[in-house]
């Protein structure tokens, strides 16, 4: 992965409009390793191969970034991303990375499910 240049992410995200794609979309702050810390408090979010179509998608801030996606009803919605790549299979990657280099948020896109 490489560090977001938002014009490059914009693009590689308007290939995906208007078309049904797959997204994985996963958040965490330690969920998977909480049991070293009793008084910490983990939360976290995950959905794979929800399929879903959006007629807009936005990659904004200053670093880290926020990308939201418009849905018919709604919207689909990351902050503190930091890295991307496209893949051999033209899946769109999105991860954040902390300080420590730890994942804390991803956002994936692709034309075939994951």
């Amino acid at each position: 992965m490489q560090p977001i240049h938002m014009e490059e992410v914009q693009k590689a995200l308007n290939r995906f409009t208007n078309q049904d794609v797959y997204l994985h979309l996963e958040t965490t702050n330690g969920a998977y390793a909480s049991h070293h810390n009793e008084g910490f408090f983990a939360a976290g979010a995950y959905i794979r191969n929800g399929r879903i179509r959006f007629s807009r998608a936005k990659i904004a801030g200053k670093g880290p970034y926020r990308v939201g996606l418009k849905l018919d009803f709604g919207w689909v919605y990351a902050e503190g991303l930091t890295d991307w790549e496209v893949t051999d299979t033209e899946q769109l990657l999105l991860a954040g990375h902390d300080y420590e280099g730890k994942l804390a948020v991803a956002l994936q896109l692709s034309y075939e499910p994951f």
